[in-house]
């Protein structure tokens, strides 16, 4: 079974984040950011996708799966029942179901796919529930990357 891989670029290197998942072999990166620009060095979509294609990795934005802002700052506050309750209805949007179906057959092509999104730990962060309906959906193994602190 193939893995579907998340990981979290917070204090992290934009060359840890790239050497962590250019070692698990990652075909395309899947960023499930609302906002994709970046405070961080290299994070920002421009950049990201560059550094990427540089490792022969592909990147894809899917901005509808992203958390809503109100979700955001859930999380920022440490209420991750908050997020996720805020994120379930962000799910239901037709936007998000949308993206989410595309990421699915996405899935099911058989390419080796990385969820990405900002925060280190997986059990915080949105891109652990997008994982799990992945894996639902296509039968998918979770697997969660880390990158080295900085």
């Amino acid at each position: 079974m193939k893995p579907l891989f998340t990981i979290g670029y917070e204090n992290a290197t934009t060359q840890a984040t790239l050497d962590a998942l250019q070692q698990a072999k990652v075909d395309l990166v899947i960023d499930v950011r609302a906002v994709s620009s970046s405070r961080r060095p290299g994070f920002s979509k421009r950049q990201l996708a560059a550094g990427l294609d540089e490792r022969a990795i592909g990147y894809l934005h899917l901005r509808a799966l992203g958390a809503p802002k109100e979700g955001r700052l859930a999380a920022r506050s440490g209420k991750r029942d908050e997020l996720f309750r805020i994120y379930e209805q962000h799910l239901a949007t037709p936007q998000a179901r949308e993206e989410l179906d595309a990421l699915t057959s996405l899935a099911a092509s058989g390419r080796r796919l990385c969820l990405l999104c900002y925060e280190r730990d997986p059990e915080g962060c949105h891109r652990r529930r997008i994982a799990e309906l992945v894996h639902e959906r296509a039968g998918l193994e979770i697997e969660h990357l880390f990158c080295a602190p900085v």
